[in-house]
């Protein structure tokens, strides 16, 4: 491989970048490289939907991340996985078909990014779904990456639905639609009982073709340029340091938090953090690393008094032989489905103009997301807010690209944010106290025995995590912009040869989960990149 060419080179294979190499390889003429710094997608628990719980601690595939001690989490580290194998995070992410409100594509486009409303990206999305059961004009059965209905009603969850509906949230079977507020099961990212990868999707199909090469365990150090144009990348692969070039573009696919690494180390940044690292400066960029959004959730947790819990099967060895019987002869029950069944959105602020929380509602319990369950029937309810204010930022902490970069989430910094969180609580804690839902339930475990909002406020510093769904670092803005590090076509400013496409590039957080987003948004790049329209 040492100084090899190609025409494009896609750096980082999850979510965006899959779908990058499959549409710009779709053309012979066109040679690509997609190089990914983790395995190939093996492990059998990467394909089992509830694999979560595995995948969230396995280093061989996950980078398991930590941010910076965060005053807003009372001092607290918070852990951030991120996919590292083919597929990156859809490889071990929790599954649900969520694309967002129409609001917040018309809010990108209303900042200045030409072609990213609505009535812009809609098309994508389509083109990348392969729903199960909703169709046309909103939805596709068609694409590649497979939307599908979780086939069986939960009682839990039909108890969680009818105590939502008796508060005033209308029941929905799509969240999908032009309002998304309602109650309901989620769609999931599934496929006849297996997990749906952007690597599954999008490469295993087109893996061998010719002009297709595809690297694995290969860590990308830097972008080479000449004067001002990025024409190569070098990396480490087994150990040894390699250098390929592009003759055409390179595009980094690394995600919120690697890109701007990347960027970093390259010499593309703010200049006094490149300068504290002796880094040859190509171009002052003082957005790179900024901006950065998550969604930080609650989990709001319950012991049941009837044995109606996931975590009843998953304790005992009958039900652990009954849940994968049900698996192998039926490819259904709870090894197919994942950890989250049931979704609500809905307005908890007066300001409030669309849904403003989101929940995840989970037929098990356990102390954080991912863990062992609890020895007693329990379930979970995780809410989040949808558009926090507070901003954080990733930047290198050292030369050395095998240093994670610094991550300061800086939740909680705004007064709109600590007032929506408690909020959020609140609105869950009444879903629980109303049935049929208030019958079901022996004790709220946690959060323990609030006495005023301050307690509230002060759980959630104490329990909040993040959600999986940082964004921004690479923004995408207009020429008036001092901090949009892209065009709105993902080109970084300043250079040539370059773009960033991937939940960086997203000027703000989308509502809702954002593993859809970022399938959208490489849709629309690779057509971008090779000129065409939809």
């Amino acid at each position: 491989m040492q100084d090899s060419q190609f025409d494009y080179i896609v750096v980082g294979a999850g979510s965006s970048g899959c779908v990058l190499a499959n549409r710009l390889s779709k053309d012979e003429a066109n040679s690509v490289c997609l190089v990914e710094a983790g395995p190939k997608d093996s492990s059998p628990w990467i394909h089992l939907p509830i694999g979560y719980g595995k995948t969230m601690w396995d280093p061989k595939v996950n980078w398991k991340f930590e941010t910076e001690p965060d005053p807003g989490m009372n001092q607290r580290k918070i852990y951030w996985p991120r996919g590292k194998c083919l597929g990156g995070s859809s490889s071990i992410n929790g599954l649900i078909f969520i694309r967002g409100q129409k609001e917040d594509y018309d809010g990108w486009k209303n900042l200045g990014n030409t072609g990213w409303g609505w009535d812009d990206v809609l098309p994508y999305f389509k083109r990348a779904e392969g729903n199960d059961r909703l169709g046309e004009p909103l939805h596709s059965k068609t694409g590649p990456l497979k939307a599908s209905s979780i086939p069986k009603k939960h009682p839990l969850v039909e108890s969680f639905i009818k105590s939502a509906v008796s508060l005033g949230v209308p029941e929905t079977d799509d969240f999908n639609n032009l309002t998304q507020e309602g109650v309901g099961y989620y769609q999931l990212t599934t496929h006849k009982g297996l997990r749906c990868s952007t690597a599954v999707a999008y490469l295993n199909p087109i893996k061998n073709r010719s002009n297709l090469t595809i690297l694995t365990d290969s860590q990308v150090m830097r972008i080479v340029f000449e004067g001002r144009r990025a024409v190569a990348v070098e990396l480490i692969r087994h150990g040894k340091k390699q250098t390929i070039r592009a003759n055409k573009e390179i595009i980094l696919s690394a995600g919120a938090l690697q890109s701007p690494q990347i960027l970093q180390l390259s010499g593309i940044g703010p200049a006094a953090l490149l300068r504290e690292f002796n880094i040859p400066i190509i171009h002052d960029l003082p957005g790179v690393g900024e901006n950065l959004q998550d969604h930080l959730q609650y989990r709001l947790i319950y012991e049941l008094n009837q044995p109606i819990s996931t975590n009843v099967q998953l304790s005992s060895l009958f039900g652990k032989i009954k849940i994968g019987l049900d698996w192998l002869l039926f490819r259904g029950g709870p090894l197919s489905i994942g950890i989250n069944q049931g979704g609500l959105f809905t307005k908890v602020m007066e300001s409030s103009q669309t849904p403003d929380i989101q929940f995840h509602m989970a037929t098990l319990s356990a102390d954080m997301a991912g863990g062992n369950v609890h020895p007693f029937p329990g379930f979970t309810m995780s809410v989040c807010q949808l558009r926090p204010e507070s901003r954080g930022y990733v930047r290198i902490q050292s030369a050395d690209p095998l240093v994670p970069p610094k991550m300061v989430a800086n939740y909680l910094a705004t007064e709109h944010d600590r007032d929506i969180s408690v909020a959020a609580v609140k609105f869950a804690r009444k879903i629980a106290q109303t049935e049929p839902l208030k019958s079901l339930i022996t004790r709220e475990i946690k959060p323990n025995n609030p006495q005023s909002d301050a307690d509230l406020l002060e759980f959630c510093r104490n329990n909040g995590a993040t959600i999986f769904h940082p964004t921004g670092t690479c923004q995408m803005g207009t020429d008036s912009d001092p901090m949009a590090v892209l065009d709105s076509e993902l080109r970084v400013r300043g250079v040539t040869g370059l773009r960033v496409v991937d939940c960086s590039a997203m000027p703000t957080l989308p509502s809702g989960n954002t593993n859809w987003p970022a399938v959208m948004m490489a849709e629309k790049a690779a057509d971008l990149i090779l000129n065409k329209k939809i």
